[in-house]
């Protein structure tokens, strides 16, 4: 790509991030957390963005693939119950002083792989818990929050093996501008109807208010119970404020609050899960009243264990999500291993923990209560994916009617 292509490029996805993402106010600061060294470009450009739209101060902290796999590779074996906490109070800080959160994020899908996967799960733990007290804000849109993932060298690598490293980086830069509307005249006027239309469905789902979804396809067949006050969820989040933002870019998907205890059956994942630095693919869960109590894996077994055993209710499921096949993401026919596009190709589920947005009255309940709602509280939210064009999705009532949702992987209704 041309220099000068490209940075326009970066130019308008910085505008997309700042102004729909965020939607960051005049006067409010802003903390961004990048994980690679190689983000800088499109880091300086959000900088300039937020602080000619009246952000008083941007603050970012750095991290870097080098710095982890140095870890792994010479730390003392016994060391990865270490974390430098100033990192997660520093951010936990930001959002009690109201400050809008980015994450952007460049993962090597394949960091980690061949590294001891009881230290990947002692680190990940290690993390998870750490990072609780913020997960607990995101859970209730305390702020506004934003994740993004422009493509890196590592991340194209993985990709894209037998491109060399320029090529394969052109190919995901491609891929990522088509993902998220940027080869559009106006990216954000784009995105903006694309919300707006992914809200209206969520409306609609709720107002159904369906007790259950059940999932058929190849390797699945799958009870989702859902509880009572469910709420859907798709295109703008909203603050306590009311401040509009979208906290995921590129998003597709409308998503829900599933039932701790009430999902029975199997689900075969579709595409390749990259959980903390490490692949995992053709996996299988079966779960019984909520809880998985079998999995298999062909690559990934441990680092699947790992995800299930990151402490209570892990094994149980947090969220459940719609996207049709037809998704424009689904349409590029690639497999990005990275969950924020993957899981935008793909109906999907998540593991652990659940947002407190998705039930009515669920952000001003405790712990307990969110729980005995059907709510799930655990130290993970990893989602997977588990759609195609072959499953069906139906919708039961509360009087045992039900009605198709999807078939062969697209809407079965029209609003």
């Amino acid at each position: 790509m041309k220099e000068k292509d490209f940075q326009q490029i970066l130019a308008k996805y910085a505008d997309l991030a700042v102004e729909v993402g965020l939607n960051l106010q005049p006067g409010q600061r802003l903390f961004i957390r990048a994980n690679q060294l190689e983000l800088a470009p499109i880091i300086r450009e959000i900088v300039d963005r937020a602080y000619q739209g009246g952000c008083p101060l941007v603050s970012v902290l750095w991290h870097d693939d080098h710095e982890t796999r140095s870890r792994f590779e010479h730390a003392p074996r016994d060391s990865f119950q270490e974390y430098p906490t100033w990192k997660t109070d520093a951010q936990y800080q930001s959002i009690l002083n109201g400050d809008a959160l980015l994450g952007v994020r460049g993962d090597s899908p394949d960091l980690l792989q061949g590294y001891d996967p009881d230290l990947i799960a002692t680190a990940a733990k290690t993390y998870a818990k750490n990072v609780k007290p913020i997960r607990e804000k995101i859970v209730i849109n305390a702020v506004q929050w934003l994740g993004i993932c422009p493509p890196t060298p590592g991340w194209a690598r993985a990709v894209f093996p037998d491109l060399p490293e320029d090529e394969a980086l052109d190919r995901l830069w491609e891929a990522v501008i088509q993902a998220c509307r940027l080869d559009q005249p106006d990216p954000k006027k784009s995105w903006g109807k694309n919300l707006d239309a992914l809200k209206e469905r969520a409306a609609y789902l709720t107002d159904r208010g369906y007790d259950k979804l059940h999932y058929t396809a190849p390797g699945t067949d799958l009870e989702v119970g859902l509880p009572e006050g469910h709420i859907w969820i798709g295109g703008w989040d909203e603050t306590p404020d009311g401040v509009q933002f979208c906290a995921n870019l590129p998003t597709e998907e409308v998503f829900t609050l599933p039932h701790r205890e009430r999902v029975n059956g199997t689900v075969r994942a579709t595409m390749p899960l990259s959980y903390q630095g490490s692949l995992i693919e053709e996996f299988q869960l079966r779960f019984e009243e909520g809880q998985v109590v079998e999995f298999s894996a062909e690559k990934g077994q441990e680092a699947l264990q790992g995800i299930l055993e990151t402490g209570p209710n892990a094994g149980r499921l947090g969220e459940v999500a719609l996207v049709p096949h037809s998704s424009p993401i689904s349409q590029l026919g690639l497999v990005f291993l990275n969950t924020l596009y993957d899981e935008n190709a793909s109906n999907h589920l998540a593991l652990g923990k659940g947002y407190r947005f998705n039930l009515k009255g669920g952000t001003e309940m405790t712990d307990q209560e969110f729980m005995a709602s059907g709510g799930n509280d655990s130290l993970v939210h990893v989602d997977f994916m588990f759609g195609s064009g072959e499953m069906d999705v139906d919708g039961f009532l509360k009087d045992g009617r039900s009605e198709p949702v999807m078939r062969s992987g697209e809407w079965a209704f029209e609003l």
